[in-house]
């Protein structure tokens, strides 16, 4: 409701919309006259604002939103939470303490582990080989719990084309992954009945996959709580 109002207002005074901000932002990198650029940028830049406040609680959410982004005094954030305005003050600088301490990466940072992890991805579903290579470090490593790993299989397995390899092999046992925000970065969650079974954590430096840990351990999944970005 008092967004609704903020929106309105816009008739009787002028207002600098957030649009107006990323398309400037967006407008001052190297590509500024690649189409495709911005819009994945775009993309990218609302998925980054989605993962941030979603690290919130309910409470935390309202109270940072509406005063931080929108300037609503504590008086009328009070009873929308059904808090005291001290409360409501609270929430708010909890959510602010949040946001700013989280694991949160930059915009462009954001933008670059997607491209890395979604090319990730495209590779295993295809078998391209050559284009796993293309984005894993020569000295990459992939950890998995020992729930995942057939019989006589190593939980650790280095090398490029070793991991490559396993990627494809493993992307036929487990299709539909799905590209979410969990354990502090991007990666893929593989969840058949709507609960996660398999998570793909990735660690990336210098445009490369330095890292991939396999979750697959029940009690580890539980404490994993994924942001899907497909959606």
């Amino acid at each position: 409701r008092v967004c609704l109002d903020m929106l309105r207002s816009r008739k009787s005074r002028h207002e600098e919309s957030l649009d107006a901000q990323l398309s400037e932002r967006i407008a001052n990198r190297q590509d500024e006259n690649d189409p495709e650029h911005e819009a994945l940028l775009t993309d990218s830049v609302g998925l980054a604002l989605l993962v941030v406040l979603e690290a919130l609680a309910p409470a935390e959410r309202v109270a940072f939103v509406l005063h931080d982004l929108f300037a609503v005094p504590f008086d009328e954030i009070a009873p929308i939470l059904g808090r005291s305005s001290t409360a409501a003050r609270q929430l708010a600088s909890r959510g602010r303490r949040r946001v700013h301490g989280a694991d949160t990466v930059s915009d462009a940072d954001f933008f670059d582990q997607h491209q890395v992890v979604s090319a990730f991805l495209n590779a295993t579903r295809f078998g391209d080989f050559d284009a796993l290579l293309a984005v894993l470090d020569p000295d990459v490593v992939r950890r998995a719990d020992a729930v995942v790993v057939p019989a006589g299989g190593s939980t650790i397995e280095r090398g490029a084309a070793n991991v490559a390899a396993g990627a494809i092999v493993a992307a036929r046992r487990a299709p539909d992954s799905r590209l979410a925000w969990v354990n502090g970065g991007l990666g893929f969650v593989w969840a058949p009945d709507g609960e996660p079974r398999i998570v793909l954590s990735f660690t990336i430096a210098r445009g490369k996959i330095t890292a991939i840990d396999v979750i697959a351990d029940p009690a580890r999944l539980s404490q994993l709580v994924p942001t899907y970005l497909d959606r």
